[in-house]
Protein backbone atom coordinates (compact mmCIF):
# COMPACT_ATOMS: atom_id res chain seq x y z
CA UNK A 1 0.00 0.00 0.00
CA UNK A 2 2.69 2.12 0.93
CA UNK A 3 4.45 1.62 -2.10
CA UNK A 4 1.87 2.06 -3.89
CA UNK A 5 1.57 5.34 -2.46
CA UNK A 6 4.61 6.45 -3.50
CA UNK A 7 4.57 5.40 -6.87
CA UNK A 8 1.49 8.09 -7.25
CA UNK A 9 2.94 9.97 -5.75
CA UNK A 10 6.12 10.19 -7.73
CA UNK A 11 4.21 10.73 -10.77
CA UNK A 12 2.23 12.87 -9.77
CA UNK A 13 5.42 15.15 -8.89
CA UNK A 14 7.06 14.36 -12.48
CA UNK A 15 3.61 14.96 -14.33
CA UNK A 16 2.30 18.19 -12.19
CA UNK A 17 5.05 20.41 -14.02
CA UNK A 18 4.28 19.98 -17.53
CA UNK A 19 0.50 20.67 -16.71
CA UNK A 20 0.35 24.53 -16.68
CA UNK A 21 1.79 24.17 -20.67
CA UNK A 22 -0.71 21.75 -21.11
CA UNK A 23 -3.64 23.28 -19.95
CA UNK A 24 -2.66 26.85 -21.18
CA UNK A 25 -2.82 27.92 -24.79
CA UNK A 26 -0.75 30.66 -25.03
CA UNK A 27 -1.94 34.10 -27.47
CA UNK A 28 -0.22 32.74 -30.76
CA UNK A 29 -2.33 29.02 -30.29
CA UNK A 30 -5.63 30.66 -29.67
CA UNK A 31 -5.02 33.33 -32.43
CA UNK A 32 -3.91 30.84 -35.00
CA UNK A 33 -6.94 28.43 -33.61
CA UNK A 34 -9.98 31.32 -33.89
CA UNK A 35 -8.25 32.74 -37.49
CA UNK A 36 -10.34 29.34 -38.86
CA UNK A 37 -7.75 28.57 -41.54
CA UNK A 38 -8.02 25.32 -43.28
CA UNK A 39 -4.50 24.24 -42.21
CA UNK A 40 -4.96 25.59 -38.88
CA UNK A 41 -4.68 22.77 -36.13
CA UNK A 42 -3.84 22.14 -32.37
CA UNK A 43 -0.15 20.16 -33.22
CA UNK A 44 0.44 23.48 -35.62
CA UNK A 45 -0.57 26.33 -33.57
CA UNK A 46 1.29 24.54 -30.93
CA UNK A 47 4.41 24.22 -32.47
CA UNK A 48 4.23 28.16 -34.41
CA UNK A 49 3.38 28.99 -30.21
CA UNK A 50 6.74 27.09 -29.05
CA UNK A 51 8.40 29.26 -31.26
CA UNK A 52 6.87 32.32 -30.21
CA UNK A 53 7.94 30.95 -26.80
CA UNK A 54 11.49 30.96 -27.54
CA UNK A 55 11.53 33.67 -30.28
CA UNK A 56 9.16 36.73 -29.68
CA UNK A 57 8.43 38.41 -26.07
CA UNK A 58 4.90 38.29 -24.53
CA UNK A 59 4.44 42.01 -25.81
CA UNK A 60 5.89 40.73 -29.60
CA UNK A 61 3.64 37.45 -29.23
CA UNK A 62 0.74 39.82 -28.30
CA UNK A 63 0.88 42.24 -31.44
CA UNK A 64 1.98 39.03 -33.92
CA UNK A 65 -1.13 37.32 -32.77
CA UNK A 66 -3.45 40.75 -33.86
CA UNK A 67 -1.63 39.46 -37.37
CA UNK A 68 -4.10 36.30 -37.36
CA UNK A 69 -7.49 38.64 -37.60
CA UNK A 70 -6.26 41.22 -39.07
CA UNK A 71 -3.44 40.65 -41.78
CA UNK A 72 -3.11 44.03 -43.22
CA UNK A 73 -1.62 44.61 -39.58
CA UNK A 74 1.30 43.15 -40.19
CA UNK A 75 1.68 45.44 -43.10
CA UNK A 76 1.24 48.76 -41.38
CA UNK A 77 3.58 47.58 -39.10
CA UNK A 78 6.17 46.65 -41.48
CA UNK A 79 6.12 49.66 -43.35
CA UNK A 80 6.10 51.62 -40.32
CA UNK A 81 8.57 54.19 -39.66
CA UNK A 82 8.34 53.96 -35.72
CA UNK A 83 11.84 52.30 -34.91
CA UNK A 84 10.23 49.94 -32.31
CA UNK A 85 8.35 48.37 -35.20
CA UNK A 86 11.42 48.02 -37.03
CA UNK A 87 12.75 46.08 -34.52
CA UNK A 88 9.72 43.87 -33.56
CA UNK A 89 9.34 43.27 -37.31
CA UNK A 90 13.11 41.91 -37.25
CA UNK A 91 12.58 39.64 -34.76
CA UNK A 92 9.16 38.84 -36.06
CA UNK A 93 10.78 37.75 -39.66
CA UNK A 94 13.29 35.74 -37.70
CA UNK A 95 10.36 33.81 -35.64
CA UNK A 96 8.54 33.29 -38.85
CA UNK A 97 11.51 31.54 -40.72
CA UNK A 98 12.03 29.69 -37.36
CA UNK A 99 8.28 28.85 -37.22
CA UNK A 100 8.83 27.35 -40.58
CA UNK A 101 11.25 25.36 -40.55
CA UNK A 102 10.12 23.74 -36.83
CA UNK A 103 6.43 23.28 -37.46
CA UNK A 104 6.82 21.79 -40.85
CA UNK A 105 4.33 18.56 -40.69
CA UNK A 106 2.62 19.57 -37.39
Amino acid sequence: MVRTWILVAAMAAVSVPALPQVAEAGVITRACLKADRKAASRSLCGCIQQVANQTLTRSDQKLAARFFKDPHKAQVIRQSDNASHEVFWKKYKAFGKTAEVMCRGA
